[in-house]
């Protein structure tokens, strides 16, 4: 088999495309390559892995590759390698996000192997320390012992520096606004909050329009460091299409990311109706 690959060139002039054409940009996640398949062929612009992914498609949470229960770069490279790659026609980029505070490997050679295998964007979220609440005893913990969001910064530098395609990723609007200074990724998404809906996902009350308002925030004081950046939405009550819609027609970005909307929510809904109706099933009289 011979694995189909873009080149950045090739992925930023059609990214430039969809901008300058007011083309939604959709980002995906995915943890199969099933999964990237269908997204793939449905038209997605950019398929990205994670680790995170990964487990979702285990039937755990999102968040439970925040746990030390795995290599976070070694599996997501591993399954984007075995999996993703294999299974798309190049239509679509892949993006890996990766863990730029791993203490056991350079990440320079983690993007060597990335080049190597066909991957020419990355993103700070496999996990990224933006996850943790700045006010918690953990994230003083995590950052004493030298994870921090710096370590994101120069991991997206050093990316950009090397030609790739570089996706930045920010919780808080702190961290938002030094990825986009200091980094100058090619794309931003603000992650607005854990997706809620379906099995695994969690609401804190944020409903679409907050999601909107707090991402047009992000958006404009991010523009005002990094004009060029492309602006893309993630999370919180960004659950359906019609939500994404909503972000699309109030909030001044140029698309939008989905996880869970589009890989395990569905997945979960399909699953359950087929094999509740073959359990449904009785021996005819």
């Amino acid at each position: 088999m011979i694995v189909k690959r873009k080149t950045t060139e090739d992925i930023l002039a059609h990214l430039k495309h969809k901008v300058d054409n007011r083309l939604p940009i959709m980002i995906s996640s995915a943890g199969s390559g099933l999964v990237a398949k269908i997204q793939e062929a449905s038209g997605t612009d950019c398929i990205n892995t994670f680790s995170g992914a990964r487990l979702r498609a285990n039937g755990m949470g999102t968040m439970s590759m925040m746990w030390p229960i795995l290599d976070s770069n070694k599996y997501t490279l591993q399954y984007t390698r075995e999996d993703i790659m294999p299974a798309i026609e190049g239509k679509a980029f892949v993006c890996a996000c990766l863990n730029a505070n791993d203490p056991l490997k350079d990440m320079r050679m983690v993007l060597e192997d990335c080049l190597r295998m066909g991957v020419n964007s990355v993103s700070n979220i496999g996990p990224s320390i933006s996850y943790v609440d700045k006010d918690s005893e953990i994230f003083k913990v995590l950052t004493k012992a030298g994870i921090t969001i710096d370590n994101e910064i120069e991991m997206l530098k050093l990316a950009k520096e090397m030609g790739m395609v570089t996706i930045g990723l920010g919780f808080t609007a702190e961290d938002s606004l030094r990825i986009c200074k200091e980094a100058k990724p090619h794309i931003f998404c603000y992650h607005a909050g854990t997706t809620k809906g379906g099995l695994k996902g969690y609401d804190n009350g944020t409903t679409i329009e907050q999601t909107a308002e707090m991402t047009e925030d992000v958006y404009n004081a991010c523009r005002e460091l990094h004009p060029e950046v492309i602006l893309v939405a993630h999370g919180a009550a960004m659950e359906t299409p019609e939500d994404a819609q909503y972000m699309l027609d109030n909030t001044s970005g140029h698309g939008f990311w989905t996880g869970s909307s589009t890989e395990r929510i569905p997945i979960e809904k399909a699953v359950t109706e087929a094999a509740d109706e073959f359990t449904a099933l009785r021996f005819s009289k």
